[in-house]
């Protein structure tokens, strides 16, 4: 059983920095790939950096690239998005999610999702 939770959501100004973590509480089955994911308001939920289990492939949007860096400490069960150069396009709910999907970015591959933390980014 996969239970996630996020945490480091916040308000920020354009150009500045946040921190997301996602810990699983839950009881480890097999390795999966982790992943962040948003919505923007009016908009569907889209991804945005995954990281595989041994914390050696990682994947982004493009839209993040550069700016956005995933990590993964595996004794502490937590993956870490960190956020740099903040854009108000940014601002969004960010959602940590799961799946045995090596390489994927498909919305509908994840299958465990925690609640979301609320990321507002002002200009």
């Amino acid at each position: 059983q996969v239970r996630l939770a996020e945490s480091g959501g916040g308000l920020v100004q354009a150009g500045g920095s946040l921190r997301l973590s996602c810990v699983d509480s839950g009881r480890v089955v097999r390795p999966y790939t982790t992943g962040w994911f948003r919505r923007a308001p009016g908009k569907e939920r889209e991804f945005v950096a995954a990281i595989n289990w041994s914390g050696t492939d990682t994947n982004y949007a493009n839209s993040v690239r550069g700016r956005f860096s995933i990590t993964r400490d595996t004794a502490k069960n937590t993956v870490a998005l960190q956020m740099a150069s903040l854009e108000p396009e940014d601002t969004a709910v960010y959602y940590c999610s799961a799946t045995t999907v090596d390489g994927t970015r498909r919305r509908g591959d994840f299958g465990y999702w925690g609640q979301g933390t609320q990321v507002t980014v002002s200009s």
